[in-house]
């Protein structure tokens, strides 16, 4: 269903009207071209498929996935079953100018009901001639799925980039900040966990190891294809979606080769005869707390990482 009292529908004034960003009949069928066309293309294993229901990062990993599994598989896969995401509520904020965004947060049958995980999926379009594009997914429990804050009319409220943000790190600053991290370790933006913490540890003992050693980059996004995007919370807060990107290379000690796992295979340009380098897609949702909270650091509730391109030496 839609968030309370969705009435009305979007003009073709969105560029500078302060309107909701998706009227209550377009979002379901959003939502059911989305599928369609994300079936149609794991079950044909045609990347191409995705062109015109993803975009950004989720558009980055699902194109690198299934361009492997058509190297692996190149009959296609007949059998795949397909994906049905149901009990869906449409969190739409109003905006003004384009881009604009609304998050479906639904049920999927890839999981069982009584585990009470939520499919999120911001989708994303850049002009009113244009298929609205999911741009992220993120799974969250029924517990980790925060409450919205919505306006009198009950629309979500979309978080502005920088200061306006009045959060703790804006939307816009996510990336670079999470890069730094990775990068230094220094600051505290971040809560201890998986995608941080342990994250860093993990790399620590990947280093320098006696059959190979491993450096890492790791960038914040670039362009307008991986813009963050940001609910309000009713605490003050924010959950936002944001992409990084990440590099690590391989390098094994003398008379020793790369084993790359058969996708990283399929999508390697060169031979791994010393060296594999892996290019990385990264997609998240945090909480993001207000700038006045007591404790200011940001929490990953959901992060999906996937290799988009390999090199061998």
């Amino acid at each position: 269903m839609l968030a309370p009292t969705l009435t009305g529908c979007v003009t073709v004034h969105g560029e500078r009207e302060n309107i909701p960003s998706v009227d209550k009949a377009e979002a379901p069928a959003a939502l059911k071209q989305f599928l369609n066309g994300y079936n149609k293309a794991y079950r044909e294993l045609d990347p191409a498929l995705l062109d015109q229901v993803e975009t950004g990062a989720l558009h980055a990993l699902n194109t690198a996935d299934l361009t492997a599994q058509h190297k692996l598989k190149p009959g296609g896969n007949p059998g795949w079953g397909a994906l049905e995401l149901t009990d869906a509520r449409y969190l739409v904020p109003k905006q003004v100018g384009w881009p604009k965004f609304f998050v479906a947060d639904t049920r999927s049958n890839r999981e069982a009901v009584e585990t009470g995980t939520r499919w999120l999926l911001v989708f994303t379009r850049d002009s009113a001639d244009q298929p609205w594009r999911v741009a992220y997914l993120s799974i969250l429990s029924r517990d980790e799925v925060p409450r919205f804050a919505t306006d009198e009319d009950g629309w979500a409220r979309a978080v502005p980039a920088g200061a306006a943000s009045r959060l703790a790190v804006g939307p816009d600053g996510l990336s670079k900040a999470y890069a730094d991290y990775l990068r230094t370790g220094k600051g505290k933006a971040f809560a201890d966990g998986g995608p941080t913490s342990a994250l860093r540890a993990e790399r620590k003992k990947e280093r320098n190891t006696p059959r190979y050693w491993t450096e890492y980059i790791d960038t914040p996004a670039q362009g307008a294809r991986y813009a963050p995007v940001g609910l309000r919370l009713e605490d003050g807060g924010a959950l936002v979606f944001f992409t990084a990107h990440h590099h690590q290379k391989q390098t094994m000690a003398k008379g020793l080769k790369p084993t790359p796992k058969p996708n990283e295979k399929a999508l390697m340009t060169g031979e791994a005869k010393k060296a594999l380098t892996l290019t990385k897609v990264s997609e998240a949702a945090v909480r993001v707390p207000a700038g006045d909270a007591a404790d200011p650091r940001v929490v990953f509730l959901n992060r999906l990482e996937g290799v988009t391109a390999a090199k061998g030496e």
